[in-house]
Order: C-alpha cells, then structure tokens, then sequence
C-alpha cells in the first residue's frame, strides 16, 4: 500500500483531481466521484509504468494563499 498526493478543486460543474506526482488527473460530477475517479486513474498509471522511478518518500503538501493587488 502507497499513499499518493492528491488536489481536488471545484472547477464549473465538476471536481478535477490531480496527483502531481504521477501527473495524472481526473474528475467527476461530485467530491467522491472525483476521489474514486483518480484512485482508479492511479492504479492505471501504476499498471502500465510500474513505481520503479518513483520516489520512495511522500512529499507533504504546502498549501496558502497570496493576495495579488489589481486583480
């Protein structure tokens, strides 16, 4: 078992997920379609390339935000 990062935002009328790791991205109408979505691209990802080149280490996620004048 692996843990892999995972975005998920609200874009118009669906949720995109993305992993930046394996830089595979899905999406679904709602927050658990989008999850159940991106496993199932992940898993994808992992039965055609493998996770011999992929570090072994999680990198933390870093999340803020930043106030852009004349916007």
């Amino acid at each position: 078992m692996r843990q892999f990062l995972v975005a998920i935002t609200k874009e118009d009328n669906f949720f995109i997920a993305r992993c930046p790791e394996l830089n595979v991205t899905s999406q679904g109408e709602t927050l658990e379609e989008a999850e159940e979505n991106i496993k199932e691209a992940i898993e994808l990802y992992i039965e055609r390339f493998g996770t011999e080149d992929l570090s072994q280490q999680v990198s933390k996620p870093y999340l803020t935000l930043v106030e852009v004048s004349n916007v």
